[in-house]
């Protein structure tokens, strides 16, 4: 069954044309991106009755292929499946399920378990269409209702049917939701005989072969859904104090001195801090709501510079600590209407500094709807984001270095800063004086030593080449000092996104990614299953190598901070959680964790020019205060262990907004 995870990851240039399946009535589906071609899906069944997927994509040479079989019982549920293929990341597949005698055995790359206690089995890599397989069974059970394997349990909502029209043909497609096999629920679409019709968002859609035009009507009818259940989670877990909010002897993170204050008061009036200072010398208003921290770390709301978010995502943000994020790239429709539902308080979700993607055409182009390959086209996309709201423009792989120049003018010219990945066929040094303020993604830097062998950073060899070479890059080069001293001099601001190369180069498929070690057991089954994927394929004898290259990644970032690069903290990974990590690999690293929390805060406010209004915790400001049940100026890993948020003088309990999702609170957290 294809995760959110998975299909999150962008995709961009088609795949070859199904092969001709051995049954007539074969169904054929289309992969979109975008709204664009990127792959297929492709059903039948054998004489016999057993049912038979094709499924396929490329994401700019990565991309599933998989072959499936499944033999379905009486009662319409798989008795035998059977997957072989090879997943997002070419690691091969092979899974299998079986029941016997009441015994239902599985056994993956990343799995090998059995039981005898009845469920429906989930695969990890099974075609989209799986889906439509345990939607007709929910519906055929009592209750709607099913424990799956390997455990938890899923149910079923009917939303809504919609007649549907294209090119000689016309259907009733009706839209359910699954609860249960994620952290929100999952969208199915099934025509009016029960059959698989279309499953996905506007970044990734299967849907049925001639109705490719109907995708937009069907995420209109999910975006409803998703308003009116966001709507309700907000009215619930939202709390906004009908007067002041004292916070007394709190172990208050200065930002701005990188230093904690013990036994400190802040104040709260509707959205903004109005005093702090020692306890008992602050004023306190009468009737105001006191809480009494008991030595606990108070600090300014963590940022997240590098996310794509979704509706579903702002309540883990906001449960972690997190109240600000910066958008790297998103549909631009969805993310306006987002931001404003964000700040309405009708969606739960942290505020939203925007930062516009641009990609240029080819085969590897990014699924995104803006495409710039001359001076007209990169003048009206720099105009529509700038009039927009957006105050940063991201360049994508595929742009041509000649044009960098002139969007990085174009975007200035506006007041917007410049970033993103290093274009395919360009250096890391020259996106910098080409116009870049600033990079995401370490591994660029490292591919600027060899740009004579690996040129083309559109393909995933700006992941392999990082994993074979990076552990024997000599840091103390001259080489390496001098382009550490452009940076400097050009004040090149770095988005690492540490974590990402943590489970590409390190995370092993069967073994629990160590990025999410922590809390593997605290997310539901089904989800905690995404934990064992694993990363990168390794080569025969390259395990070791690997390690060493993500340790000589944390080194280089250390000697960057050191050397006055500021960083930023990015994820670019799962909501909430991969910010938690990301700090604590800056800390791994050998940055002090009272660095890493001003990067994470007044850091990232500065850099984004917002910190005269965010960033610390300062009379005037905007009341953003993360409680920690810990000290992680001391010990990082405490950023886990946060029990209260404010946005904006709104309250929320995290344990409750994880409560919400499925998530267990850390042992000893009430």
């Amino acid at each position: 069954m294809l995760s959110t995870s998975a299909i999150a990851l962008t995709l961009a240039c088609a795949s070859a044309s199904p092969p001709a399946a051995p049954a007539p009535d074969t169904t054929r589906y289309t992969v979109l991106m975008a709204g664009r071609a990127a792959g297929f899906q492709s059903s039948w069944a054998d004489p016999d009755g057993t049912l038979r997927y094709a499924f396929e994509f490329n994401d700019r040479g990565r991309g599933s292929q998989i072959a499936e079989r499944l033999v379905l019982g009486s009662d319409g549920r798989p008795t035998r499946i059977e997957l072989t293929g090879h997943d997002y990341f070419k690691n091969a597949v092979n899974e299998r399920f079986d029941t016997q005698d009441g015994k239902a055995v599985w056994r993956s790359s990343s799995e090998h378990d059995s039981t005898t206690t009845p469920g429906y089995y989930v695969s990890v890599d099974g075609a989209p269409e799986e889906t439509a397989l345990l939607a007709r069974a929910l519906l055929a059970a009592p209750d709607g209702r099913l424990a799956v394997l390997p455990a938890g349990e899923a149910r079923i909502e009917k939303v809504e049917e919609l007649p549907l029209r294209a090119t000689g043909d016309s259907t009733t497609a009706s839209h359910y939701e699954i609860q249960g096999l994620g952290l929100s629920p999952t969208p199915i679409w099934l025509d009016r005989d029960g059959r698989f019709f279309a499953q996905g968002t506007s970044w990734f859609m299967v849907i049925r072969q001639g109705f490719e035009s109907a995708a937009p009507d069907l995420i209109r009818s999910q975006d409803r859904y998703s308003a009116r259940r966001g709507g309700e989670l907000a009215a619930r877990l939202a709390r906004r104090p009908g007067g002041a909010v004292v916070f007394r002897n709190a172990n208050l993170f200065d930002a701005a001195s990188g230093r904690s204050r013990p036994h400190t008061t802040v104040v709260v009036r509707g959205d903004r801090i109005v005093a702090v200072g020692s306890d008992g010398r602050v004023a306190v208003p009468a009737g105001s709501e006191t809480m009494d921290l008991a030595g606990h770390a108070l600090l300014p709301g963590l940022w997240d510079m590098h996310v794509h978010i979704n509706d579903g995502d702002g309540i883990l943000q906001l449960a972690a600590g997190v109240t600000t994020v910066r958008d790297m790239g998103n549909d631009m429709e969805e993310l306006l209407q987002r931001r404003r539902r964000f700040d309405a308080g009708e969606l739960l979700g942290p505020r939203i500094i925007m930062a516009g993607l641009v990609d240029g055409p080819g085969p590897y182009t990014a699924p995104i709807k803006v495409v710039a390959d001359d001076s007209a086209t990169a003048t009206a996309v720099v105009n529509r984001y700038a009039d927009s709201g957006y105050v940063q423009l991201k360049i994508y792989s595929s742009v041509r270095p000649t044009l960098v120049p002139f969007l990085a003018a174009e975007a200035h010219r506006r007041g917007m800063r410049v970033s993103g990945h290093v274009p395919a066929f360009m250096t890391a040094e020259q996106a910098v004086r080409a116009g870049y303020d600033e990079i995401q993604h370490e591994n660029f830097l490292f591919l600027n030593f060899w740009f004579d062998s690996v040129p083309d950073t559109r393909t995933p060899a700006r992941f392999t080449a990082v994993a074979e070479r990076a552990a024997s890059l000599d840091l103390g080069s001259a080489r390496v000092r001098a382009f550490v001293d452009v940076l400097r001099s050009h004040h090149t601001v770095l988005d690492p996104t540490i974590n990402v190369f943590e489970n590409l180069l390190v995370a092993r498929k069967g073994a629990v990614d160590p990025g999410y070690a922590a809390v593997a057991d605290r997310v539901p089954p089904l989800v905690r299953r995404g934990f064992l994927a694993g990363g990168l394929p390794v080569p025969e004898g390259k395990d070791q190598r690997y390690h060493d290259s993500f340790q000589t990644m944390l080194r280089f970032l250390k000697q960057l901070h050191d050397a006055g690069i500021p960083i930023v903290a990015g994820t670019d990974a799962f909501a909430g959680f991969a910010l938690h990590r990301e700090l604590e690999l800056y800390v791994a690293a050998g940055i002090p964790a009272p660095e890493v929390l001003r990067i994470a805060t007044l850091g990232a406010a500065r850099v984004m020019k917002r910190d005269a209004d965010l960033g610390s915790i300062a009379p005037g400001k905007q009341a953003d205060l993360v409680v920690v049940d810990g000290d992680p100026a001391r010990r990082i890993g405490d950023i886990r262990r946060v029990s209260l948020v404010m946005k904006g003088g709104t309250v929320f309990q995290p344990a409750q907004l994880y409560q919400a999702v499925g998530i267990r609170q850390p042992a000893g957290q009430p």
